[in-house]
């Protein structure tokens, strides 16, 4: 299927210029990692303590007098939104299947091709298993994984130095972006190697609609479908060390004499109403929040894939949805909702 974000560059063109003219810099929005705050965030911080609260609170802040536009998504710029669905889902793209039979029990939009953000880190974990690489080599954070594309934040500084072993856990888990860089950098033949790798495991999966430039997720042309992403997340939950990683609620590691405390992405992991095996969460702009997991519930082992979610809690609602819809039909044979793209 021909990708959606092909035609982002035109469809956005004139949303840049408009930006352009009135000489407002656009920040694109960082992966998992909170970024360090901006004059920008500070303002925006005064004015929510002032006055404005909750659902008053609207996402437009002011710097020198000019407004800053929230910047849309692909899936948005498409009218993946406007598709209705049964569960008035929050997320343009949808699916949910028995991990056993294959049998799909809601569908949204799963075919179309989108960016996928840090969901990226899935394959990116799986290719650094399956090469077979020391898990307690020693993999130092360079220059080369700092990313300036999105101006994307860490905690990682660099000369950080972790084992690799370590270096996994964060990607899953805190969505590392360097992390995820420095695990690329170091596959044996460098990071390009390791990216052509990528493209060929989601070949040999039949991951069609796929495609990877580079480890972190942060670059929109890292794109996929939810069909695809659900043969990922099945294929990766057989690797038990991906299991244990991407779903630990938290992860301390030692940066010279300091203990740094990481927590997962995803706080779902830490509630006593799921049962989750494996996951990954991402965001950048351009792709919106996205979630994947695999989850036990009324009997069943599920796969389920959400992107494109346009709120900062509503992939985990969108999730919390579905999951009360299969509990209260737990009897019941649940048939495909069809809402065509």
């Amino acid at each position: 299927m021909k990708s959606i974000a092909s035609n982002f560059l035109g469809m956005v063109l004139g949303f840049t210029v408009l930006l352009a003219a009135v000489a407002l810099p656009v920040h694109a929005a960082v992966d998992e990692p909170t970024p360090a705050p901006s004059k920008l965030d500070k303002n925006l911080q005064k004015t929510k303590s002032a006055k404005m609260t909750g659902s008053r609170l609207r996402k437009v802040a002011v710097v020198a007098g000019v407004a800053a536009v929230a910047v849309p998504s692909i899936g948005q710029l498409h009218g993946l939104h406007s598709v209705g669905d049964a569960l008035d889902l929050k997320s343009g793209v949808a699916l949910v299947l028995d991990q056993d039979t294959n049998e799909v029990l809601f569908s949204k939009n799963s075919q179309a091709v989108l960016p996928i953000a840090s969901i990226t880190k899935l394959m990116t974990a799986l290719v650094v298993v399956e090469a077979g690489q020391s898990l307690d080599e020693k993999l130092t954070i360079s220059e080369e994984d700092i990313n300036t594309e999105k101006r994307s934040s860490s905690r990682l500084p660099v000369g950080t130095t972790l084992s690799r072993g370590e270096m996994l856990h964060l990607a899953l888990m805190a969505s590392e972006n360097r992390a995820a860089a420095a695990l690329g950098r170091n596959y044996p033949g460098g990071l390009q190697v390791f990216v052509d790798a990528m493209n060929h495991k989601a070949q040999l999966l039949g991951m069609s609609g796929t495609q990877y430039v580079e480890p972190s997720g942060l670059s929109s042309r890292n794109q996929s479908t939810a069909m695809d992403l659900a043969v990922l997340v099945k294929v990766a939950h057989e690797v038990p060390l991906l299991r244990e990683f991407s779903t630990s609620r938290e992860f301390q590691v030692a940066l010279g004499r300091r203990q740094l405390q990481f927590h997962n992405t995803n706080r779902l992991v830490s509630s006593p109403a799921w049962d989750i095996g494996l996951q990954k969460t991402g965001f950048i702009n351009e792709a919106g929040r996205c979630l994947v997991m695999q989850a036990r519930m009324a009997g069943r082992k599920l796969i389920m894939v959400f992107l494109d979610s346009t709120g900062k809690n509503t992939r985990i609602g969108d999730a919390e949805r579905v999951r009360k819809w299969i509990n209260s039909n737990p009897s019941a044979l649940l048939k495909e909702a069809k809402v065509a793209i």
